[in-house]
């Protein structure tokens, strides 16, 4: 993670884990098989690969707060999805602070190129 004198940070995952979307498609109940079945998603022609559910994507935001701001909470996160995020990808969060005390605007990246989720964070101070 790298952190700008601002407060401006940047955090980064590596890999889309393909086998923790599925457990994730358990743990939601999702039955929807493009997120554990490539060839499902191929066949709807939107990718060769499985793809990430929403609230997956969503988490990443949750986890580079909680790296960058360990005594705070997510006290509102907003969110707009924008595009897929797919098995094997690399995500990055990127946060912004806003004129606002603990006002992030927030986006996520799909291999350092494109957005695939923009919003705002409203934080809190952790509850001990």
């Amino acid at each position: 993670m790298s952190t700008e004198p601002d407060g401006a940070f940047t955090w980064p995952l590596a890999e889309v884990d393909p086998q923790r979307m599925k457990v994730m498609a358990l743990l939601l109940a999702d039955p929807n098989p493009i997120h554990f079945d490539a060839t499902a998603a191929n066949r709807l022609g939107i990718a060769d690969v499985p793809i990430n559910q929403g609230p997956s994507t969503m988490a990443l935001i949750y986890n580079a707060f909680a790296q960058s701001h360990p005594r705070h909470r997510i006290r509102r996160l907003r969110v707009r999805l924008l595009g897929n995020v797919l098995a094997g990808q690399s995500v990055r969060v990127e946060a912004q602070p806003t004129a606002e005390p603990g006002r992030y605007a927030v986006e996520v990246f799909v291999n350092n190129t494109v957005a695939v989720m923009r919003g705002d964070v409203e934080l809190a101070e952790a509850l001990t």
